[in-house]
Formats: structure tokens, C-alpha cells, sequence
């Protein structure tokens, strides 16, 4: 989103270490390091198998709502973004005892709800004041932080299980809250647009382009929650190969989400971000549907590695191209709010239904051939949507 003046280096650094603090406790802690611990809930006897997934839906369902509200709050995002963190670390906290399983739903609803307002506002507001030039790797940085989420809680789960369930639950919490506390002066001064302004962007055109790559972002996101959610119960409990297995191949994963935006982004520097995205697309058919025909280590580390680095790869991929569709800085803010609350709709939806598949099919490779499904439609739409913008402007051209 352009702004009139570069600030120099110092200024936006810190910036977009707090935007990457957001990503991390947010969507990283707040979403991820429920995956690892999904099998030790279980195994500890605090909740069935069927109800530790419903928490994983709770989650995204409270995402969707976060995502909804969000764009209210992006003018005062200094402010409100790192209170959101906070809340989003009491969550675990809150879950560090087994209590019914309504107080666990309505806390991972919270901690969706909190997720999905920081998505909307965090990276906007830190980009805001990066130099154009350097906004793309900017934005790879940013989104990085769901991979460091993944990653870190990947390898500090296993540890902490060893002390209790219940300890790994409030240590996650108190690591989300020190980030915060760490990171809280980095975010940059509010700049909130004109009414006049808001109302003038909104009341333009919506090119028929951009509804089908928000359609696209929300199939990408029904796609991903195979392995989001799932991931770590198949290797540990659908092959027999034990948690600490799949923690393994869950940091493997989180690494992997840790770079994956960067060379997403990287990418789509050179080839321009419609090719990239469907690039990306097209990598992800072939990463998941593998595990349709193999099971092995060579296939889960295609999976983990490939489908990890997209993960939170796609944001920026998706948020680099409503840039190119949309020039004006708050038509930039609209349509990624709308991306945002199409993405947890996806998810949402997704979550909500695999769930109910999985409890009366207990079938994890059922799960992997829906994400399959769901990237080959996802490019499909994503062509469609190339060919209208390419007729779009040799009109405009004309």
C-alpha cells in the first residue's frame, strides 16, 4: 500500500517484526500448536477423538468472526494488535486444566476469533510504512511467522508433554505473551483513511477478476485443512509411528512454513504474482495427493515440506495479486479483509465437514483426497480468473 513518504530502515524494522510477532502468537501458537498437542489431549483422556477435532473447527470458526470485525479495528491497529495477542496467550493458559469440554471450546473459539482479526490488521499496518521496493520479502517476513509458530511448537511440545499436558498448554501461552511484551513499541504510528475516502473506494467497481481469486483463496483454504488439522493424528496415530513422530514431521513442516513465504514471494518478484500463485497451485495438487499412493518417508517429506512452505505462502501471494488488481490503498484494505473472511469461511466450512467425515469414517487418506480435490479446483478457477484480467485489459487497452 503506497505511501507518500520511505521511512528510513529503523522505523519500519520494527514494524515488521511486530507484524511477524502477530502472525506468530496469532495464527502460529494460537492455530498450529494445537496440532501436535491434538494426539496428547487425546491420549491423556481429556477429551475422544471426535471432540479434540471439533476444537480444532471451534478454532477456525472463531477465525471466520475475527476476520468479519477485523477491518473495524486496522485504524487503530498499534493499539489494538498487541491487546489481541495477549488475549490470544490467556487462551492457552485458560486450557491448561481439563475442564468440560464446552470451557475448551469457547477459549479455542476466542483464540480463532483474536487469529483472525490479527490477519486482517497486522501485516496492512506494517507494510504501510515499508519502501515499495522492499514490500514483497517485507510481506514473506511477515507471513513467516506462521512457520516459526508451527515450527517452534513443533519441537517445544514434545518437551513440555513430558511434564503434563496441562504444562504444555500454559507454557505455549506464557512464550505467546513474552513475544508480545517484546514486540509491543514496534508497531508504527495509525494513519486511519478519510471517511470521504473509505466510502468513494467503496462504493467502486469490483472486477470480476478479483471475485474469483477470493474464491480461489477460500478453496485454497478448505484444501489446507487436511493438514493443518490432521497432519500429526495420521503419522501418529493413522500409521502407528507414535507422537513423537509426528512432531517431527510436524517441525519439519513448520520449517519449511518458516521460509515458504520468502520463496513464494521471492518468485513472484520474477514471474509476477498470477504465475506464481498457480505455480504454487499446481505443487500443491502433487504434494497432497501423494499420500494418496504412498505413505512413506520419501512422500512424507514431499508433503510436510511442500504443502508447509504454502501453508502461509499463500497469503502473500494472494495479497501481492489483489495488489496488482487494486492500486488504492483502502480498494487494497477492503478486498484483503474480504480475502481474509473468504479464506476462514473456507476453512471454516472445510474444518467443520472433515470433522464430521473423519468421526464416522476415521479415514485420514479420505481427508487428503478432499484437499487433493480442492487445489485441482482451486487452479481451475484460478485460470478462469487469469483469462477474464488478460480480456479485462487488452479492453482497457483498446
Amino acid at each position: 500500500m503506497d505511501h507518500p513518504s520511505s521511512p528510513s530502515p529503523p522505523r519500519d524494522r520494527p514494524a515488521v517484526m511486530a507484524a511477524l510477532a502477530a502472525m506468530f502468537v496469532g495464527i502460529g501458537l494460537a492455530r498450529f500448536a494445537y496440532t501436535p498437542l491434538l494426539p496428547a489431549v487425546i491420549a491423556a483422556g481429556w477429551f475422544g477423538p471426535d471432540e479434540a477435532a471439533y476444537l480444532g473447527a471451534a478454532n477456525l470458526g472463531g477465525y471466520l468472526l475475527g476476520a468479519i470485525g477485523g477491518r473495524r479495528l486496522a485504524p487503530r491497529a498499534s493499539r489494538t494488535a498487541p491487546i489481541l495477542m495477549l488475549i490470544t496467550a490467556l487462551t492457552f493458559v485458560a486450557c491448561a486444566v481439563p475442564l468440560p469440554f464446552a470451557w475448551f471450546v469457547g477459549w479455542r473459539f476466542v483464540s480463532g476469533l483474536t487469529g483472525g482479526a490479527l490477519m486482517v490488521i497486522a501485516a496492512p499496518a506494517a507494510l504501510r510504512v515499508v519502501p515499495a521496493a522492499r514490500r514483497g520479502l517485507a510481506g514473506g517476513v511477515i507471513f513467516a511467522g506462521v512457520g516459526l509458530g508451527i515450527a517452534i511448537s513443533g519441537l517445544m511440545v514434545p518437551q513440555l508433554l513430558r511434564f503434563g499436558v496441562g504444562t504444555a498448554w500454559a507454557a505455549i501461552g506464557i512464550l505467546g505473551a513474552a513475544v508480545t511484551v517484546a514486540t509491543w513499541r514496534g508497531w508504527p504510528d495509525d494513519v486511519p483513511p478519510s471517511r470521504e475516502h473509505v466510502a468513494a473506494a467503496s462504493g467502486r467497481p469490483w472486477p470480476p477478476a478479483a471475485t474469483i481469486l477470493l474464491v480461489v483463496y477460500g478453496v485454497i483454504a478448505a484444501g489446507l485443512v487436511p493438514h493443518m488439522v490432521f497432519l500429526v493424528d495420521f503419522i501418529a496415530r493413522g500409521l502407528g509411528a507414535g507422537i513423537a513422530a509426528g512432531s517431527t514431521w510436524w517441525a519439519v513442516f513448520g520449517v519449511s512454513a518458516t521460509v515458504g513465504p520468502a520463496i513464494f514471494g521471492l518468485l513472484a518478484d520474477r514471474v509476477g504474482f498470477g504465475n506464481a500463485l498457480a505455480f504454487a497451485l499446481t505443487l500443491q495438487i502433487a504434494a497432497i495427493g501423494v499420500l494418496l499412493v504412498s505413505t512413506g518417508p520419501l512422500a512424507l517429506a514431499v508433503t510436510s515440506i511442500v504443502v508447509g512452505a504454502y501453508v502461509p505462502g499463500s497469503a502473500p501471494l494472494v495479497l501481492g495479486r489483489l495488489r496488482e488488481l487494486f492500486h488504492d490503498p483502502v480498494r487494497q484494505q477492503i478486498a484483503w479483509s474480504r480475502g481474509t473472511i473468504v479464506f476462514s469461511l473456507g476453512q471454516a466450512a472445510g474444518a467443520w465437514l472433515l470433522s464430521i467425515v473423519f468421526a464416522r469414517t476415521g479415514d485420514h487418506l479420505v481427508l487428503f483426497g478432499f484437499g487433493t480435490a480442492a487445489f485441482v479446483t482451486a487452479l481451475a478457477l484460478d485460470r478462469v480468473g487469469a483469462l477474464l484480467d488478460a480480456r479485462s485489459r487488452r479492453r482497457n487497452a483498446g
